[in-house]
């Protein structure tokens, strides 16, 4: 069992940077390969980033490579999500979330068995 608790969102300009954060109640953090997700309105939750448990395994959606870097620290109990260049488009609740010991990337929402609450981004033009 994981409790995850989401952070750093907020309001910033096209082409700004924002650093999310995701803290992990529990012993067993490494356990979980985890994701981000996010959801805009008016459209279903879509994957953004996946992090392996051990972190040395990274993908990330067509739409942020190149743009957004998903990083653990497992001493932490703590996932990140920086997102740079960001776009109007990328305004949405963001969510990140844990499938317990999963060595295979899962790209799904069905796919996680725990989930923050999101915070919200909202990228001005």
């Amino acid at each position: 069992q994981v409790q995850l608790v989401e952070s750093g969102g907020g309001l910033v300009q096209a082409g700004g940077s924002l650093r999310l954060s995701c803290a992990a109640s529990g012993r067993t953090f490494s356990n979980y390969a985890m994701g981000w997700f996010r959801q805009a309105p008016g459209k279903e939750r879509e994957f953004v980033a996946h992090i392996s448990r051990g972190g040395g395994s990274t993908y990330y959606a067509d739409s942020v490579k190149g743009r957004f870097t998903i990083s653990r620290d497992n001493a932490k109990n703590t996932v990140y999500l920086q997102m740079n260049s960001l776009k109007p488009e990328d305004t949405a609740v963001y969510y990140c979330a844990a499938r317990y010991l999963s060595p295979v990337l899962r790209v799904g929402v069905a796919d996680y068995d725990y989930w923050g609450q999101g915070t919200q981004v909202t990228v001005s033009s």
